[in-house]
C-alpha cells in the first residue's frame, strides 16, 4: 500500500471516529435533557430532544455508508478491518441510545400536567444520571481504546438493573396504594426501562471496544440483575426498543 494510499486510508478511519463521538454528544445531551424535561416537566425540552433524534439517524446513516465504502475500496485487514465494523456497531448502539431518550421525551409530553408522586420521578433521575455517567464512560474509553475502562462501564450495568429493580417495585406499591397513580406510574415505569436499556447499550459498546482492542469478544456472561421480567411472569426480551 502505497504512502499516499496509507494517508487516505487513515483519514477514512479518523472521519468514522469524528463521526461516532459527534453521536456520543449528541446522544449525552438527549439523555441529559430528557431527564430534566421528566423532572421539571419542560414540555420544550422535551419536544427538543425528539427533534435532535433527526440528527442522530443521520449522522447514523453517514457512517454506516462511509464504512461500507473504506471496506470495498480498502479491503481492510486485522485491526484495521475490526476498527471499521466497531464503527458500525457503535454508531448502531448510539443511535438505538437516542431513540430511548427520545421515548422518555415523549412519556414526558405524554404525562404533562398529571398527578405525580414526585419522589419516584427522582428515583428515574437518580438511575438517568448513573447511566449518563456509564455513556460517558464508554465513549472516553472509546476515544481512548481503554480496555480496563470500557470494561468497568461493563461491570457497572448490573448496580442499574439493581437499581431499576428497586424502582420497579416503588411503581407497582404505588400503582396498588393510588389508582390516580397508574396511569403516571405506567408512563414513568417505560421511562426508566428505556434508561436501563440504554444502560445495556452503553455495555454492548464496552464488549465492541473490546473487541476492537483485542480481537476476542468478552466471553464472561453479562453481569445482568434485571428480575422484573421474572416478578411480572413475562419473557424476558432480549433487546429493542422499551416503550416508544
Amino acid at each position: 500500500m502505497s504512502e499516499h494510499t496509507v494517508a487516505s486510508f487513515d483519514a477514512e478511519l479518523q472521519e468514522l471516529r469524528r463521526s461516532i463521538m459527534e453521536m456520543g454528544g449528541i446522544a449525552e445531551k438527549m439523555l441529559a435533557d430528557a431527564t430534566v424535561a421528566l423532572v421539571r416537566r419542560d414540555v420544550g425540552l422535551a419536544q427538543s430532544v425528539v427533534t435532535s433524534d433527526y440528527r442522530l439517524d443521520t449522522i447514523q446513516r453517514d457512517i454506516e455508508e462511509k464504512a461500507i465504502l473504506t471496506i470495498a475500496r480498502r479491503q481492510p485487514m486485522a485491526i484495521d478491518l475490526r476498527e471499521v465494523i466497531s464503527a458500525i456497531r457503535i454508531a448502531s448502539d448510539i443511535e438505538r441510545i437516542g431513540d430511548m431518550a427520545k421515548n422518555i421525551s415523549k412519556r414526558t409530553l405524554a404525562i404533562s400536567g398529571q398527578f405525580e408522586p414526585q419522589r419516584v420521578v427522582l428515583g428515574v433521575e437518580r438511575m438517568s444520571d448513573m447511566v449518563l455517567g456509564q455513556l460517558k464512560d464508554v465513549l472516553d474509553a472509546y476515544t481512548t481504546l481503554d480496555v480496563d475502562k470500557a470494561l468497568e462501564v461493563w461491570r457497572r450495568d448490573g448496580a442499574t438493573d439493581a437499581l431499576y429493580n428497586s424502582l420497579f417495585r416503588e411503581l407497582l406499591t404505588y400503582m396498588m396504594e393510588d389508582p390516580r397513580n397508574i396511569t403516571f406510574c405506567t408512563h414513568l415505569l417505560f421511562c426508566a426501562k428505556n434508561v436501563e436499556r440504554i444502560g445495556d447499550h452503553t455495555t454492548n459498546i464496552s464488549e465492541t471496544i473490546h473487541y476492537l482492542v483485542t480481537g476476542q469478544p468478552i466471553t464472561a456472561e453479562r453481569p445482568k440483575m434485571d428480575r422484573t421480567a421474572y416478578e411480572t411472569g413475562q419473557p424476558e426480551q432480549a433487546g429493542g426498543a422499551a416503550g416508544a
